[in-house]
């Protein structure tokens, strides 16, 4: 080997040698400030083995809903809309193949993914959603659900075994909103309950612009306010532009109102990518706007709070851009995100409910064309990887 190419080889070696030292240190110095600044989140990795197959070549529509009982069971809503040709062929009249055909629209599911129970649907003694929207289990572990059909205007309540026990508001009382009637709703959007005060808060709704407020137990209404704390306005407003200024109504759909422990209630005010804070009178306190410049659907669309104590943590499903947030709830700061637009397990396409369990998994229920139910399971405590982590696939060295 002539002296000028052994020179030249050596000063690539010693080049690649460098570019990999200065990268190591970047990584270093990278690690080292996120170690500084102390940042922690909860960290999750998908299961993509939950829930186990369905029997009866059962397979969801757009899943529209995602609750947790006091067992950990975990109940989701769907609507059972499926495309005939592609996916409902054995539904077809007559059957055009043995696969596929609609699960019934409540499944139960045990905490190792077993499906347990299935019911739901029309039926003689209650007036079903034309299009169901959100189950939740209430602390006496009931469940109910909303519906956000053009004439859906009450909603239901079942044990968790299915029994119908109560429907409350007019069934049926046509499709112009009215967000200060309390006898009528208005597209209920989702349930959330405030177990100590035995109060029901509804998203209200797809119609409606406002959060209101039930007895838990009889369905009595109680209280009701809009944006700001304001009363509501069914003013058609205009679309929404990020670059102008904050209107004082919340736009359509109000799609959760999720009261804390700590006394506060967090409202998903979907088009306008933000989440108000109340009291639980409807006192305004404060508000935080997430990807603000995302247009049509919105980018807050569900939340569901950490099982500790101090519920520490918020998590926020953004259905627009495909991902979860991990959130400080005190301080409405976003920690990092998971999650990415796909097909594969712990990717999304339209992530629209999450929930958490008694163990601090997240549950997520996907619309649209999404149409299935995923379970992330909570790995304790770490430090932020990233702004946005991507997929939570599991590692192999755990």
């Amino acid at each position: 080997m002539n002296g000028k190419r052994r020179t030249l080889i050596f000063g690539v070696v010693a080049g690649i040698a460098l570019a990999l030292a200065c990268g190591q240190a970047a990584m270093d110095d990278g690690a080292q400030a996120s170690e500084g600044q102390g940042v922690e989140a909860p960290m999750f990795e998908v299961d993509p083995f939950w829930p186990k197959p369905l029997p009866d070549h059962w397979v969801l529509g757009s899943a529209i809903g995602v609750g947790v009982d006091s067992r950990d069971h975990v109940f989701i809503v769907h609507r059972g809309n499926l495309t005939e040709r592609t996916e409902g062929g054995a539904d077809a009249d007559p059957p055009i193949g043995e696969c596929c055909r609609a699960a019934p629209p409540v499944l139960e599911f045990d905490p190792e993914g077993n499906l347990v129970n299935a019911w739901g649907g029309p039926s003689e003694d209650y007036v079903w959603p034309g299009s169901n929207h959100g189950i939740t289990v209430d602390h006496m572990d009931n469940l109910w659900i909303g519906g956000n059909g053009p004439n859906d205007t009450h909603i239901l309540k079942f044990s968790r075994d299915g029994e119908f026990l109560a429907s409350y508001g007019e069934p049926e009382a046509g499709p112009e909103p009215d967000s200060h009637s309390e006898t009528r709703f208005n597209r209920v959007a989702k349930l959330a309950f405030d177990a100590a005060a035995n109060e029901a808060y509804l998203a209200d709704g797809y119609g409606g612009r406002r959060v209101a407020v039930l007895d838990a137990s009889t369905g009595a209404f109680k209280r009701y306010w809009g944006a700001y704390g304001n009363a509501p306005d069914d003013t058609r407003t205009p679309p929404y532009d990020p670059d102008a200024p904050l209107i004082q109504q919340f736009r359509t759909p109000v799609h959760c109102a999720e009261p804390s422990l700590d006394g506060l209630v967090y409202v998903c005010d979907r088009p306008n990518d933000r989440i108000q804070v109340f009291q639980t009178d409807g006192t305004y306190v404060d508000e935080v706007r997430i990807a603000p410049r995302t247009l049509g659907d919105g980018s807050t669309w569900d939340i569901a709070f950490s099982r500790d104590a101090d519920q520490k943590y918020m998590y926020v499903a953004d259905g627009k851009n495909m991902r979860v947030y991990i959130m400080d709830r005190a301080s409405l700061e976003i920690l990092t995100s998971f999650g990415d637009g796909g097909r594969q397990p712990g990717q999304f396409f339209a992530v629209h409910s999450i929930a958490t369990d008694s163990n601090g998994n997240i549950y997520t229920t996907e619309t649209y064309e999404g149409k299935r139910v995923q379970k992330f399971v909570y790995m304790g405590m770490g430090p932020v990887p990233a702004e946005h982590q991507g997929p939570p696939w599991p590692r192999g060295d755990q």
